[in-house]
């Protein structure tokens, strides 16, 4: 059974930083794409980055390019996403989520086979 669960949400002020886990199970993590979405309130659920199975190439969404880093750690099957210069609008129920997929990774949902449950991420101004 595929199990993906992420952590680290909280209420932080604007300015500040938090850094979200998420840990997986069943699955060949070291072949999996791995992103990082979120949903904010009354809003479409959009994609906020993305990295490939080696962890050799990244992507963002524009708004937080510079401020958001993705890694992973294949040997601990989890994925992390590091979120500094936090902006009010960063405010949503982040998911981590696992596509199957080598070589590439895509912020677009669609193709993602496994999903977290979420995790709360508050920014106050």
């Amino acid at each position: 059974q595929v199990q993906v669960v992420e952590s680290g949400g909280g209420l932080v002020q604007a300015g500040g930083s938090l850094r979200l886990s998420c840990t997986t199970s069943g699955l060949p993590f070291y072949n999996y794409a791995m992103g990082w979405f979120r949903q904010a309130p009354g809003k479409e659920r959009e994609g906020v980055s993305c990295i490939t199975s080696t962890g050799l190439s990244t992507y963002y969404k524009e708004s937080v390019r510079g401020r958001f880093t993705i890694s992973r750690d294949n040997a601990k099957n989890t994925l992390y996403l590091q979120m500094n210069s936090l902006k009010p609008e960063d405010t949503a129920i982040y998911y981590c989520a696992a596509e199957n997929k080598y070589g590439s990774c895509s912020i677009v949902s669609d193709g993602y086979n496994y999903w977290g449950q979420g995790t709360q991420v508050t920014v106050s101004a």
